[in-house]
C-alpha cells in the first residue's frame, strides 16, 4: 500500500457500494420488549466506566448500554485492526449510508471508530467496551493548578490532587516507559524527538502511560509477536498490557455483581416520562449492525457517558422534540476540539529507525508561558507498513480520518508523527436539524487559531532545519478529543445532575467546557467523574438514585 487514500476511507463510509447492503432496521419481524432497571448508564468509557464502578460498589443495581462489541485481548491475539490495513473492524457500522431503513456499503461492522462529519469538522469518536480507552494512545496528565482553575474554577484542586488524580492513576497503573526500552532500537524516533526538544530549549519529560511495559520488553525478548515494539498498537494493543477501561474499571464494577454490561446496545433516543422516570429506546445489534431487538427500558436514574459527541446527540434532540421538556438553554453550547493538531515530520536527512516503537514516551509541556496558549507536544510512533505495500511509508489509517498519506517519495525510516494539543477558546455547537432529525456539529472557520499557530511553532523549533511538517489538519480537519455540549456549570452541576432534570445525570467528555487544561482529557475526565460518584453516592443514594 504505496499511500493510504483518505479520502477513499472517508469515501467508503459516506458513499454507498453497488450491490451490497445491510438488511433493513425496520422491519414488522423484530420484537419489542420493556423491562425496568433502578440505574442504567449508556457508555462504558471512562465516564461510564467509574460510574458503573462506584454505583456497583455501593450496592446498586447498574445496566451498562454499550452500542459497541466487547475487544477482549492477550498475548498474540488478533482482536484489534492493524493500523496501515484497511479492516472492517476499523468503522463503526453508522458510518455507512442508510438508505430506505438499509444501511448500504462495504462490509458493515460494529468496528472501532465513527466519523463524525460536521460543519468545519471531522470528530472521530469511539465504539466498544472501553470506549476511547481501547484506541487511544494513552497520555496521562494531570494538568497544573492554574490550568486546572482556568477550566473549573468551582472546583478545589487541592482535593482534585490529593484524592481524585491519584485514586484514577492507581486504577489505570500508570507507569513511564523503562530505560532498557527506551534505549532499544525500536525507541530511535522516540529518542530522537527528545533529543531536538532539549535542543530547541523546551521542557521535556516522560510520559506516563496506562500501560505494563514489560509486555513490550516481552517483545524485545522474542517473547511475543511486536505490537508495542513496532508502532501497530494505535487502534489497540494486541499482545494485552494495556490498563484499558474494559480490564479495570468494567472488570471490577462486574465484579461486585451489581453491574450488566450490555454490548451491542445502541441508545436511539432518551425521553422523560410522566411520572418523571426516563425511558431510553435501545436497538440490540449483531456486529453487522443488523437490529435483532427493539428495548424499551424505563429507569430511576439515567446516566449520560455515551461521549462528547453521542451524549450531546442525545440531549440536543430530545430537547429539540420536547421529549424532556425544561432542558437547559446550554444543551449543545460550548463544543471544542481540544485544540487537537496532528503533524508529519520528514526529513531526508535524520534517521527515525526502520520500526518505531510506541505508543507514546516522551512529551514537552509549555503550561507556564504567559504569552502563549498553554500546550502540550508529543512524538507518537508511525506504524509499520502493511505487508501488501512498498516500502514506501503511509500515514496510519490509525490517524485516518484526520491525516493524509506521507508522500510515497518518503522512506519509512525518514518520517514520524508528532501531535499537539492545548487551551483554547473557540468553540462550536451541536444543533438539531428538523428536516432530517438529525443532530449537527458546527465550528467555527479559523477556530484554535492562536494555540494552533503556538503548536506549529513549537514543532518548527523541534524539526530544526532541513525538516518538513505537514499539518494533516489542514488537509481535513478533525479532532479526537471532542469536548462540550453538556457543559458543567451551564447544564449541569459540579457532580454531572443536569439542572432542573431530576435523576439524569452527564459524566463524560460533554460535562468538559471545551477543553481540559492542556492535557489530553481522559485523566482529567475520570478524576471528575470519581468526584462526582463521592459525592453521588453519599447524597443521592436512597433519595435521587
Amino acid at each position: 500500500m504505496d499511500r493510504l487514500n483518505r479520502r477513499k476511507f472517508l469515501g467508503g463510509a459516506a458513499a454507498a457500494v453497488a450491490g451490497a447492503s445491510l438488511p433493513g432496521t425496520a422491519s414488522a419481524s423484530i420484537p419489542v420488549t420493556t423491562s425496568q432497571e433502578r440505574v442504567v448508564v449508556i457508555g462504558s468509557g471512562f465516564g461510564g466506566g467509574v460510574s458503573a464502578l462506584r454505583l456497583g460498589q455501593a450496592g446498586i443495581k447498574v445496566l451498562v448500554l454499550e452500542r459497541g462489541r466487547w475487544w477482549k485481548t492477550g498475548p498474540n491475539a488478533e482482536t484489534f485492526p492493524h493500523a496501515t490495513t484497511l479492516d472492517k473492524r476499523d468503522l463503526f457500522y453508522t458510518a455507512w449510508p442508510e438508505v430506505n431503513g438499509k444501511r448500504i456499503g462495504w462490509n458493515p461492522y460494529a468496528g472501532l471508530l465513527e466519523p463524525f462529519v460536521g460543519q468545519g469538522i471531522i470528530a472521530v469518536t469511539p465504539a466498544g467496551v472501553g470506549g476511547g480507552s481501547l484506541m487511544y494512545q494513552g497520555m496521562t496528565l494531570q494538568p497544573s493548578e492554574a490550568l486546572f482553575k482556568a477550566c473549573f474554577p468551582s472546583i478545589d484542586y487541592a482535593e482534585m490532587a490529593s484524592v481524585f488524580y491519584p485514586r484514577v492513576a492507581q486504577m489505570l497503573q500508570l507507569q513511564t516507559a523503562p530505560d532498557a526500552l527506551v534505549n532499544s532500537p525500536n525507541y530511535q524516533a522516540a529518542r530522537l524527538f527528545a533529543t531536538k526538544v532539549q535542543a530547541a530549549g523546551y521542557d521535556l519529560q516522560k510520559i506516563p502511560m496506562p500501560i505494563d511495559w514489560n509486555y513490550a520488553l516481552a517483545e524485545l525478548r522474542g517473547e511475543m509477536k511486536p505490537s508495542y515494539t513496532n508502532g501497530d498498537c494505535a487502534l489497540g494493543v494486541n499482545n494485552g498490557g494495556k490498563h484499558s477501561v474494559d480490564v479495570t474499571y468494567i472488570e471490577q464494577a462486574i465484579a461486585t455483581g451489581n453491574v450488566t454490561v450490555s454490548a451491542l446496545h445502541h441508545v436511539t433516543s432518551i425521553a422523560r416520562a410522566r411520572n418523571g422516570s426516563w425511558v431510553i429506546k435501545v436497538d440490540r445489534t449483531d456486529e453487522t449492525g443488523t437490529v435483532l431487538e427493539r428495548k424499551v427500558i424505563t429507569a430511576k436514574s439515567l446516566f449520560l457517558s455515551a461521549g462528547t459527541i453521542n451524549t450531546s446527540k442525545l440531549l440536543v434532540r430530545a430537547k429539540a422534540r420536547g421529549d424532556i421538556t425544561g432542558l437547559p438553554d446550554g444543551v449543545g453550547q460550548g463544543y471544542g476540539t481540544n485544540a487537537d493538531q496532528i503533524y508529519v515530520w520528514a526529513n531526508e536527512n535524520e534517521d527515525f529507525g526502520p520500526v518505531q516503537g510506541g505508543p507514546v514516551v516522551f512529551g514537552s509541556k509549555e503550561w507556564n508561558n504567559p504569552h502563549q496558549p498553554a500546550n502540550t507536544v508529543i512524538q507518537a510512533s508511525l506504524p509499520p507498513p502493511s505487508k501488501s505495500s512498498s516500502s514506501t511509508s503511509a500515514m496510519p489509517s490509525a490517524l485516518l480520518p484526520s491525516a493524509a498519506a506521507v508522500s510515497s517519495t518518503t522512506s519509512s525510516t525518514k518520517a514520524t508523527m508528532l501531535v499537539g494539543y492545548g487551551m483554547s477558546d473557540s468553540r462550536g455547537k451541536f444543533v438539531y436539524n428538523w428536516l432530517t432529525d438529525k443532530v449537527e456539529l458546527k465550528w467555527p472557520s479559523g477556530g484554535d487559531a492562536a494555540v494552533n499557530k503556538r503548536i506549529k511553532d513549537r514543532l518548527t523549533a523541534i524539526a530544526g532545519p532541513g525538516a518538513k511538517l505537514t499539518n494533516t489538519n489542514d488537509l481535513i480537519n478533525t479532532t479526537w478529543h471532542s469536548l462540550g455540549g453538556a457543559c458543567i456549570g451551564v447544564v449541569c452541576d459540579l457532580e454531572g445532575r443536569v439542572k432542573g432534570q431530576r435523576g439524569l445525570y452527564v459524566l463524560d467528555g460533554a460535562l468538559m467546557p471545551g477543553a481540559t487544561c492542556a492535557c489530553n482529557p481522559s485523566m482529567t475526565i475520570a478524576a471528575i467523574v470519581e468526584r462526582a460518584l463521592d459525592r453521588i453516592v453519599q447524597n443521592d443514594i436512597g433519595t435521587i438514585i
